[in-house]
């Protein structure tokens, strides 16, 4: 409440956020869920729903993590200012009036600004910053979430989002700031255009390597009213692919969404329209972006003929026998997946003689693993991905790239094609040389403060009186690769783990299992799960 009386007087507050913050008065609930905390960086940086208050998205928030950002900068380096900070956006609501508000706040403090004249994807900002050898960057995107939300993400010089223990230096330079910031003057803005677009879409060809068509794959794309449109075919074409529809109600950026519940490719609704579309134009597969274009899902037909999702773990694992199965690959090569992921990325690194390393959930922990190879092994980093739909070959960009992600994915089909096969035969293929491998995620939505109660309870169940066996098999100790993470592993190999979204009102449970056939690893999967849902009481 004093926070909210804090705002309300404050001199420099704009009147519309006064009059939202004035239709609140004597809404206690509501008040302690927008002012009880300030926004924090989870596994996506900044990200919260759209609103007045500390723990909403807003100019006053923006402005706030920029200062910090700035004075950050400029206390901890000493080429940082001329270097500068790049920054981009996507679709959303006030996404570009946000970009604008950090540009000038970079420039008040004397840092150089860049800034994309137009939105466009993360993978690109990750770029970017590489490319003009930026300190920092900032994406304002709120990724795959509903339509109401927003977010900031913050990237370092690698093009890599800050990770600890510099995201909490950060923080802490943000909290010793004042909360409500007015409006800084409009600088001398270096506008990037299509010079950028070149310069990246070189890369992804020069990395990932031209099609040679053996067969016309038939593509449709949709960017789910995000991003991905401005690059995707573009990319595909330059790959060699000239048989692309884009779906024409999602083509045109939407900050409301309005053709789909959520803009998130791991769900298969979203794929609605454009399944209708591959039916009428028989395609031989469908890609969809989420709103910043950095994750990217897959339909394909399946091997009796329906299009069907392909999960974000089997789309690792075909990129990954893909990518390692080529002639050309650097020494000592290596890839990179996270603690939530399929083990089976693990076996085909084995058998092909590579370097493995699992990290933390979030591309960040990726970046930050490709950080430590550079400075301390001969290690060469080719491909990491989470289960999450999210994945990244080569080192051009240091987030998740939807773009190049979808040209690989694509030139695998047209292969198979050429051999008659699809995606699932190949995939089928693949568990027959490595093992049935089955996975699944849940998330259970828990919002507000009393949601956050639930899940810290939640936590603390399952730390406190974790199950002895499931399904009559015992289960190990706790791993606790980070506080919030919770990862066993049971006596026959099979593995679950628990922590809460770091971006999201959300707890996440996964579970992994291996067997000798399919119908046995989702059986036994089947009733591993249920067993631990009836130990959790969900």
């Amino acid at each position: 409440m004093e926070k909210f009386q804090q705002w309300l007087d404050h001199p420099t507050l704009d009147e519309d956020t006064r009059a939202e913050l004035l239709c609140l008065s004597g809404n206690e609930k509501e008040i302690a869920e927008r002012f009880h905390k300030d926004l924090e960086f989870g596994t996506g940086g900044l990200r919260g729903i759209m609103g007045a208050g500390t723990n909403r998205m807003n100019v006053y928030t923006v402005r706030r993590a920029s200062q910090g950002l700035a004075d950050y900068i400029l206390d901890k380096t000493t080429d940082g200012a001329g270097r500068g900070v790049v920054i981009s956006y996507d679709s959303r609501k006030d996404s570009r009036k946000f970009a604008e508000e950090t540009a000038n706040i970079m420039l008040k403090n004397g840092i150089t600004a860049y800034l994309f004249e137009e939105m466009r994807p993360t993978p690109q900002l990750s770029f970017a910053i590489r490319h003009l050898g930026c300190i920092a960057g900032v994406m304002v995107t709120a990724s795959h979430n509903p339509p109401e939300y927003n977010g900031y993400k913050a990237y370092w010089e690698d093009g890599g989002q800050l990770v600890y223990p510099q995201d909490e230096e950060v923080i802490a330079y943000v909290n010793r700031t004042e909360p409500l910031i007015p409006t800084p003057p409009a600088g001398n803005i270096k506008l990037l255009g299509k010079e950028l677009d070149k310069a990246y879409l070189s890369t992804v060809g020069a990395t990932i390597g031209r099609h040679t068509p053996e067969t016309n794959l038939s593509i449709i794309y949709t960017p789910l009213h995000g991003v991905g449109n401005t690059l995707m075919p573009q990319a595909l074409s330059n790959a060699g692919f000239t048989n692309i529809a884009v779906v024409p109600e999602q083509a045109q950026p939407d900050p409301n969404f309005t053709t789909v519940k959520s803009p998130n490719p791991e769900d298969p609704v979203a794929f609605t329209l454009a399944l209708s579309l591959a039916q009428k134009n028989d395609a031989d597969i469908i890609i969809a972006t989420d709103p910043d274009a950095d994750r990217m899902g897959i339909m394909a037909k399946n091997t009796t003929g329906e299009y069907e999702l392909l999960s974000g773990n089997a789309t690792g694992v075909l990129l990954t026998e893909h990518i390692l199965s080529k002639e050309n690959l650097p020494p000592n090569a290596g890839i990179i997946s996270t603690v939530v992921s399929t083990r089976l990325t693990q076996e085909i690194a084995k058998a092909h003689g590579v370097a493995y390393a699992e990290t933390l959930t979030g591309f960040k922990h990726i970046a930050a693993q490709i950080r430590k190879w550079e400075q301390e092994t001969d290690i060469n980093f080719i491909f990491g991905f989470e289960e999450s739909f999210g994945y990244m070959a080569g080192d051009f960009v240091r987030d998740k790239d939807g773009i190049s992600a979808s040209v690989l994915i694509c030139q695998l089909a047209a292969r198979l094609k050429s051999q008659g096969k699809t995606l699932f035969d190949h995939l089928d293929e693949i568990y027959k040389k490595y093992g049935y491998y089955a996975e699944l995620g849940r998330s259970i939505v828990l919002k507000g403060l009393d949601g956050r109660a639930k899940i810290n309870q939640m936590m603390d169940d399952l730390r406190n009186n974790p199950p002895k066996t499931l399904a009559g098999i015992a289960v190990g100790e706790p791993y606790t690769p980070a506080p919030d993470v919770l990862h066993f592993t049971l006596e026959d190999g099979s593995w679950f783990c628990m922590r809460p979204s770091g971006t999201e009102p959300k707890i996440k449970i996964y579970m992994g299992v291996k067997s000798d056939t399919s119908d046995n690893a989702q059986n036994h999967l089947n009733m591993l799960s249920a067993a631990l849902y009836t130990h959790l009481n969900i």
